[in-house]
């Protein structure tokens, strides 16, 4: 939690809020991932990339 808390005081202070998406894109896709891969669906997320 304290590295979140990091990230947005960063964005905050620093006003670079085009990275916002970015982060939120790549955490998403990294939990896909994660959670997809003990699954029967991994081989197809996988195709994907």
């Amino acid at each position: 939690m304290q590295m979140m808390c990091d990230f947005w005081q960063f964005f905050r202070e620093r006003k670079k809020w085009w990275l916002l998406p970015m982060t939120v894109v790549l955490l998403l896709i990294g939990m896909l991932i994660v959670l997809s891969s003990g699954s029967a669906v991994a081989p197809f997320i996988y195709t994907l990339f």
